[in-house]
């Protein structure tokens, strides 16, 4: 069991969600973005329109409020932007949980934490408006990585800003500030920021796998909370 699970069991009653969700009402379904999902074509990845319109008819024929999947996924979808391109080995495998919805989505802190960073990384297929949230459950201090957002959400922050647990902080943003994909958020546990500011690699190379999961463990310890 990795301490963050554990930490996170003793203080569970403390975690809130990260995106409205009623388990009553409310239904996810999984995305699957790797080679065996044939229906992404590349005419279709290559297009944000067609691209935007998958998803949101795999959501309204699933019944669903979001899409959900990502974690150590190993996704074909980043042919789509050479910002993924590092010589030999290009970067295909997914370090956090996406979740697919709506642009203007509201987005919650999940318990106390303080700005660590933000930045706008603005290139095609990158996070676009991008905040970094530090914690410390219990003596046990990581980040949380918030992708994809719109760009009023980077407005009026500073590194160090305290953000209250249960508190809204950010929303999805559409395709031109998000990097140019449909909305969703990408959400990523990081243990060692490693000197980085604005930004941590969200994909790395499947040779770097171990290195960088044990860095990142699975976002599903704090998600769970908000669709059980």
């Amino acid at each position: 069991m990795h301490i963050l699970e554990q930490v996170i069991e003793k203080n569970y009653s403390l975690i809130h969600h990260v995106v409205d969700f009623n388990p009553k009402y409310d239904r996810l379904v999984g995305l699957d973005f790797t080679a065996t999902n044939t229906e992404l074509t590349n005419e279709i990845l290559d297009n944000i329109d067609r691209f935007s319109t998958w998803i949101d008819e795999k959501l309204s024929s699933n019944h669903a409020l979001y899409g959900i999947g990502g974690y150590n996924e190993y996704r074909t979808i980043y042919s789509r932007s050479t910002h993924f391109d590092t010589g030999e080995e290009p970067r295909r495998l997914h370090l956090g949980v996406d979740i697919w919805g709506a642009t203007g989505t509201s987005i919650y802190n999940f318990y106390d934490a303080t700005v660590h960073s933000f930045a706008n990384n603005n290139n095609f297929g990158d996070y676009g408006a991008t905040i970094i949230l530090a914690y410390d459950i219990a003596g046990y201090k990581f980040h949380a990585l918030y992708g994809h957002l719109n760009l009023a959400s980077l407005s009026n922050l500073s590194e160090g800003m305290p953000i209250k647990a249960g508190a809204k902080f950010a929303e999805l943003g559409n395709k031109d500030e998000n990097g140019c994909w449909p909305p969703h958020l990408h959400f990523q546990l990081i243990e060692d920021m490693q000197g980085l500011k604005g930004d941590y690699p969200g994909v790395c190379k499947f040779s770097e796998r171990e290195k960088y999961l044990a860095n990142c463990p699975d976002p599903d310890l704090i998600l769970k909370s908000t669709f059980s």
